[in-house]
């Protein structure tokens, strides 16, 4: 199938949802003219990279959010299964 990125048309093998894909291009076509409105570059192969580090920081702050709500919940759960143990083991 092919895709567009920063009116570059990209020839790309789809395996499964071809919208996916779709939406995937959108995302970073949109992300480097972004990156070039705020810049004013038009390199396309600095735009990318620049497009990339601002990709890559949404997803390693999504990442460490994760974390932070994941830490406090695991511990929450492993307290209730605990508690549900001891209870087990109680009523034996």
């Amino acid at each position: 199938m092919k895709i567009e990125i920063f009116d570059q048309t990209y020839n790309v093998h789809a395996e499964g949802d071809e919208s996916y894909l779709r939406s995937l291009a959108a995302f970073v076509d949109q992300k480097m003219r972004t990156v070039a409105e705020a810049t004013r570059q038009v390199d396309s192969m600095r735009l990318a990279v620049l497009a990339s580090l601002n990709i890559a920081d949404e997803l390693f702050t999504l990442r460490r959010r994760q974390e932070e709500l994941e830490g406090p919940l695991r511990q929450r759960v492993e307290k209730c299964v605990n508690l549900v143990e001891k209870g087990l083991d109680s009523s034996r």
